[in-house]
């Protein structure tokens, strides 16, 4: 029941700073990360979307769940009046 409660408390979290920058660095397995920067678009019960500008005017959006967030496989640092707030 723990593992719902803190579940619960990122999820709160995050919806916190909808419509914030945003930095997120991905674990993609075998040594492998990636680091996006984007704005946090919308919050659902189980994910969250990014909004990502890819450059020539495409614009990519990614999801991740807030599971993600607990096993780090995702950090997300906001970027809120010049401070950056990391979400765990």
């Amino acid at each position: 029941m723990a593992q719902g409660n803190s579940l619960d408390r990122i999820r709160e979290n995050v919806k916190n700073y909808v419509g914030e920058k945003v930095r997120l660095k991905a674990n993609k397995g075998r040594k492998k990360t990636t680091i996006r920067e984007g704005v946090l678009e919308s919050v659902y019960p189980n994910i969250f979307v990014v909004k990502i500008d890819g450059g020539y005017n495409s614009i990519r959006r990614v999801s991740y769940s807030y599971s993600d967030i607990l096993t780090e496989t995702v950090e997300v640092t906001v970027y809120d009046e010049g401070e950056q707030i990391r979400i765990s």
